[in-house]
C-alpha cells in the first residue's frame, strides 16, 4: 500500500515538473522582446546598427528591420507607424539622421513606444525631451565634438578655416555650424568658407556636383578643412576629390568628426588611403577588453552570413552603440519584473539606465546619453588610422603614453611631432596656400609715392623694377625666414597705382596677397588686413621755414640775463657797496666827506667787476667780503660772456609759424601727400579748411612751394619729415603739436597681408629679428642719413655792427651826457672859463696890453684867474 502510494505520488510529481516547463517555455515564447530597427540597409551605418543589434538580441528579442527607402519624410514616418501599429513593437532602434529621429521620435511618442535615435542635435536638451519624452539619443553630445575640434584649431597658429558639412533634405545641419561658428570666433578664429552638402540620395550627378565645389575651394588662399557631420557617402568622395585638386598637399590641415571618423574602422585601406594626414575626432572605446573581443568575433560571423559583400568586417562605434541599446533595453525590462507592456514603466528605466556598455558608460540624462569621460583623436597614416591621444572638456589633451600616468595639456599644438600630416608634413602645417614659382605671391606695392627712398618703381616692358627702403626691409625679412624657417616664399612686386586705402583694400578684397610700402597702420585699415609688426615709427609733423633773428637785435647784450637776474645783481652791487663803505669809511683811501667815501666805494666796488680796482683796504672783514664778492663776480662775469658769445656766434632760427592755431587763424595755405590718409587726417582731426591744403606729389616740390609763398607749412608722418630733413637739412624746422585734444601718434609703418594668413607672424619676427641685430637701422641710415652739407657747421659766420648798435648807443650817451653835466656844473662855479677863454684870444690880449693896463691890474686883484695869468 504504502509502495504503491509511493508511485502514484512520483507519477503526480514528474507531471507537475512536466507542466512547469511546458509553461515556462510558454511564458519565454510569449514575452519575447519585439524591437523595431529602422535603418538604412545600404548605408555602412545602417549594416552596422543592424548587425549590432542582432547580436545583442540572442533569441530573447525578435527584431523587425524595416528599410524607410530613399529617405523621403513621408515614408520615414510611415515606416515608423508601420512598427508601431502593425507590427507592434515594443521599442524602435535606428535613425541615423536627426531629420529621421524627428519623425519617428514624433510616432513614437503618440504611441508612447521607446525611440533609440543614433543622431543628435545641439538644439536645447529639454526641449527635446518636452516635445518627445519617448526619445532617446544613443550618441554622446554633439557639442562636445565641435568644443574638441575648436581647442584642436585654437592649437594651432591657424586664423581661418573652411566648414564642410551635410545637412537634410530640409537644409538642416541640426545647428552644428552655429555652434562650431560661435566657438571659433571667441578665439579670434574666422570661417573663410563653408561648403554645404545635401543629401548624397538627392543629387542625380554627386560627383559632378563634388568636382565643382571642391575646384571652387582651390581658388580660396586657406588650407584648414574641417568636416563636420558628413556621411560616407560624401566622405569617400570629398576626400578623393580633394586628393586630385591637390588640396591635400603640404601645409594643409583637415579635420573630421563623427560620423566619418566614427567609420574609419569600416573603411578599406584605398578609402583610408584618401584621408591621409587627416585628423579625426571620435568616441573612446576600449578595444583591448574580452567582451569587446567577444562580440568582435560574433560580429564578423553575422556580417558575413547577412552581408557577403560587405569587404570589411570590422565593428565600428556604431555596431557597439547599437549592441548597447539593445542591451539597456533587455536590463530596463529586466528592472521592470518583466512587463513588456507597460512602455510607461519600460521608458522610466530606460531612463535611470547605468551600466557599462561596450561603447562605454550607458546613462541618460534629459534623454539624452551622458557626455563620455573622453574623446578620441586619431591620425589616418598609410591606409589606417593611429590613435593620438585623448580629450576630456575639463582636463584638455593627453597623448598615448606607454606608462599609466596621463599629462594633461591645455593645447594640442605639443602633439606636432607625432602628428603626420598631408604631403607627410611633420612640422605644423601654414594652413595657407602656400606660393609657388608658378604660383608666386602677389605683392602690390604703391606705384606712385612723393618720397621715392621708401618705394621706386622703374616701369619697363616685362616685369617692374621695383627698389627703396621698404622693398629692402621686406627681402631682408624673407632672407631671414629663408635662413631661419627653411621655406621660401616666390613673389612678384605688382604696381598699384592708386591711394594707399584702396592699396589695402585691394588687400582685403583679395586682388592682391599683400602690401609692402610706406603703408601706415590705422585703426579702420587693421579692421580688413593684418598687419606686420611695424619696421618705422610714425606721427604728425608740422615743417615750417625758419628766419634767424641773430643780427637783427641791438639789445642783445642785456639778453644773457633775465630782468630778475639784472635786479638781483644790482642789489647785491649796492649791497656790497655799502657793506665795503661802512667797512673801509676810516680808510685814508676812502676819506672825505661821506659823499666821497660812499663814490669811492661805488667806484671801488664796481671796478671789481673787472678786477680793475686799485684802492688798497685795511680791514680783514672788508677783504672777506671782498672775496665772496669777487667769487660772484667771477661766476657772473663767466656765465654772462658765455652766453652773450652764444647769442652772438650762434644763428638764432625761430620758425615762421608758431603753432597749428596760428595757421588755422591767419588762415593759411598748408601742403600734404595727396595719396595719404594724411589729407582726410588734418579736415578730419585738425579742422583744416580742405581748400587751404594744397597736394604736392614730389618731395622736391615742397621747397619750391615754400619759396614762392603758397604754402606756410607741410605736414609729413615722421618717416617723411626724416626723409625730407636728410634732403633738405636748412632752413627748415619742426614745429610741435599745440593741440592737446587730438592725437597725432598712430601705428607706424608696416606691411598688409591678408586675414588669417601666416606670412604675418613670420614676417614680423624677421623685422623683430632685423631689429635686435641692428641691421635695420643700417638700412635706415643708409637712406636717411644727412647729406655731408647738413652736417658742416656754417664756418662763414661774422659779427655785424648792427649786433652793437645799441651798445654803441649807450657808450656814447654816457659820454655825452656826463660832459654835459661837466659843463652845467662849471656854469654853475660861476663863469671863470670865459675870462680865461677871452684872455687867452690874441686881439684882445694885446689891445689890453697897450691900452688898458692899469684895468687888467685892476681885474687881476678881483679874478683869481687873471692873477695866475699875471
Amino acid at each position: 500500500m504504502v509502495l504503491q502510494m509511493s508511485r502514484s505520488s512520483k507519477v503526480i510529481h514528474q507531471f507537475i515538473c512536466f507542466v512547469a516547463v511546458l509553461s515556462s517555455i510558454f511564458v519565454v515564447a510569449s514575452s519575447r522582446i519585439h524591437v523595431g530597427v529602422l535603418v538604412d540597409n545600404t548605408s555602412r551605418i545602417g549594416i552596422e546598427i543592424r548587425t549590432g543589434s542582432k547580436v545583442a538580441a540572442q533569441g530573447l528579442f525578435y527584431l523587425d528591420y524595416l528599410y524607410p527607402g530613399d529617405g523621403d519624410s513621408l515614408q520615414i514616418a510611415r515606416a515608423a507607424e508601420v512598427l508601431v501599429k502593425d507590427k507592434g513593437v515594443q521599442a524602435i532602434v535606428g535613425m541615423e539622421t536627426w531629420e529621421e529621429t524627428a519623425l519617428a521620435a514624433s510616432v513614437g511618442s503618440k504611441a508612447k513606444v521607446p525611440t533609440i535615435s543614433f543622431s543628435g542635435s545641439v538644439t536645447g536638451n529639454k526641449n527635446i525631451q518636452n516635445q518627445w519624452p519617448f526619445l532617446l539619443q544613443m550618441i554622446p553630445d554633439l557639442k562636445l565634438q565641435i568644443k574638441c575640434i575648436t581647442d584642436i584649431v585654437t592649437s594651432f597658429p591657424w586664423r581661418k578655416v573652411m566648414v564642410i558639412y551635410e545637412v537634410d533634405s530640409h537644409g538642416s545641419d541640426s545647428g552644428a555650424f552655429t555652434m562650431l561658428l560661435e566657438g571659433l570666433r571667441v578665439s579670434s578664429i574666422d570661417v573663410d568658407h563653408r561648403l554645404v552638402l545635401p543629401p548624397y540620395s538627392s543629387l542625380s550627378d554627386p560627383e559632378n556636383f563634388i568636382h565643382k565645389e571642391v575646384s571652387a575651394l582651390f581658388s580660396k588662399k586657406t588650407r584648414v578643412f574641417v568636416v563636420l557631420k558628413t556621411s560616407l557617402a560624401w566622405g569617400i568622395p570629398l576626400f578623393k576629390e580633394a586628393r586630385e585638386q591637390k588640396l591635400m598637399d603640404k601645409h594643409s590641415a583637415w579635420i573630421i568628426s563623427d560620423p566619418l571618423a566614427g567609420l574609419l574602422d569600416s573603411m578599406g585601406i584605398s578609402e583610408n588611403s584618401s584621408l591621409e594626414g587627416a585628423l579625426g575626432v571620435t568616441s573612446f572605446f576600449c578595444a583591448k577588453n574580452r567582451p569587446f573581443q567577444h562580440f568582435k568575433q560574433q560580429f564578423r560571423r553575422v556580417i558575413r552570413e547577412d552581408y557577403p559583400d560587405e569587404e570589411i568586417y570590422e565593428p565600428g562605434i556604431y555596431a557597439l552603440r547599437a549592441f548597447d541599446s539593445i542591451m539597456a533595453i533587455k536590463e530596463a525590462i529586466k528592472r521592470a519584473n518583466g512587463s513588456i507592456n507597460n512602455s510607461t514603466e519600460v521608458m522610466s528605466k530606460l531612463m535611470s539606465s547605468n551600466f557599462t556598455g561596450l561603447s562605454g558608460l550607458i546613462s541618460f540624462q534629459d534623454g539624452e546619453l551622458l557626455q563620455p569621460s573622453m574623446l578620441k583623436i586619431v591620425n589616418v597614416i598609410e591606409g589606417k588610422y593611429i590613435d593620438l591621444g585623448y580629450w576630456i572638456s575639463d582636463q584638455g589633451f593627453s597623448r598615448i603614453s606607454y606608462d599609466e600616468e596621463r599629462h594633461w595639456e591645455n593645447r594640442m599644438s605639443m602633439w606636432s611631432d607625432s602628428i603626420l600630416w598631408p604631403g607627410e608634413l611633420k612640422e605644423v602645417p601654414k594652413g595657407w596656400s602656400m606660393p609657388t614659382e608658378s604660383n608666386p605671391l602677389i605683392i602690390g606695392v604703391p606705384g606712385r609715392t612723393v618720397f621715392e627712398k621708401f618705394v621706386k618703381v622703374n616701369p619697363s616692358s616685362d616685369t617692374p623694377n621695383v627698389s627703396g627702403y621698404c622693398i629692402d626691409i621686406f627681402n631682408e625679412a624673407l632672407h631671414i625666414l629663408e635662413k631661419e624657417k627653411n621655406y621660401h616664399l616666390p613673389h612678384k612686386f605688382m604696381p598699384f597705382y592708386g591711394s594707399y586705402d584702396e592699396l589695402v583694400e585691394s588687400v582685403a578684397n583679395k586682388t592682391v596677397d599683400a602690401a609692402v610700402g610706406d603703408i601706415t597702420i590705422l585703426a579702420n585699415r587693421s579692421l580688413i588686413v593684418e598687419f606686420t609688426q611695424p619696421y618705422e615709427e610714425s606721427g604728425l609733423k608740422m615743417v615750417v621755414t625758419v628766419e634767424s633773428q641773430s643780427q637783427s637785435q641791438a639789445w642783445i647784450f642785456v639778453q644773457p640775463f633775465t630782468g630778475k637776474m639784472w635786479a638781483v645783481t644790482g642789489v647785491i652791487l649796492l649791497y656790497t657797496v655799502l657793506v665795503v663803505w661802512l667797512l673801509e669809511r676810516h680808510n685814508p683811501e676812502f676819506s672825505g666827506s661821506w659823499w666821497s667815501q660812499l663814490r669811492t666805494a661805488v667806484w671801488f666796488t664796481f671796478c671789481s667787476l673787472f678786477f680793475a680796482h686799485r684802492e688798497r683796504i685795511h680791514n680783514n672783514y672788508t677783504r672777506v667780503v671782498v672775496l665772496a664778492w669777487l667769487f660772484v663776480v667771477l661766476a657772473v662775469n663767466s656765465s654772462y660772456k658765455a652766453s652773450l658769445s652764444s647769442l652772438l656766434t650762434v644763428p638764432r632760427l625761430t620758425p615762421t609759424v608758431r603753432d597749428m592755431q596760428w595757421l588755422k587763424d591767419q588762415n593759411k595755405s598748408i601742403g600734404c601727400d595727396g595719396d595719404s590718409f594724411v589729407l582726410k587726417y588734418l579736415v578730419d582731426v585738425f579742422g583744416f579748411k580742405p581748400e587751404n591744403i594744397k597736394k604736392v606729389a614730389k618731395e622736391e616740390h615742397y621747397p619750391k612751394e615754400f619759396e614762392s609763398g603758397n604754402i606756410s607749412a607741410a605736414f609729413f608722418e615722421s618717416p617723411y619729415q626724416k626723409a625730407f630733413f636728410s634732403m633738405c637739412c636748412k632752413g627748415y624746422t619742426v614745429v610741435q603739436n599745440n593741440l592737446h585734444f587730438t592725437g597725432d601718434r598712430f601705428g607706424g609703418l608696416g606691411f598688409a597681408f591678408q586675414k588669417g594668413s601666416p606670412f604675418t607672424d613670420d614676417i614680423s619676427r624677421a623685422i623683430l629679428t632685423l631689429s635686435e641685430t641692428g641691421r635695420l637701422k643700417l638700412l635706415e641710415l643708409s637712406y636717411f642719413s644727412p647729406s655731408p652739407e647738413c652736417s658742416k657747421p656754417d664756418s662763414n659766420y661774422s659779427l655785424d655792427w648792427s649786433s652793437f648798435w645799441g651798445l654803441y648807443l649807450v657808450s656814447a650817451g654816457i659820454s655825452t651826457i656826463c660832459y654835459l653835466l661837466y659843463s652845467l656844473h662849471q656854469i654853475h662855479e660861476g663863469w671863470r672859463w670865459p675870462h680865461l677863454l677871452i684872455l687867452n684870444f690874441r686881439p684882445i690880449r694885446n689891445w689890453l696890453q697897450l691900452n688898458g693896463r692899469q684895468m687888467v691890474y685892476e681885474m687881476a686883484h678881483r679874478s683869481p684867474c687873471l692873477n695866475k695869468l699875471h
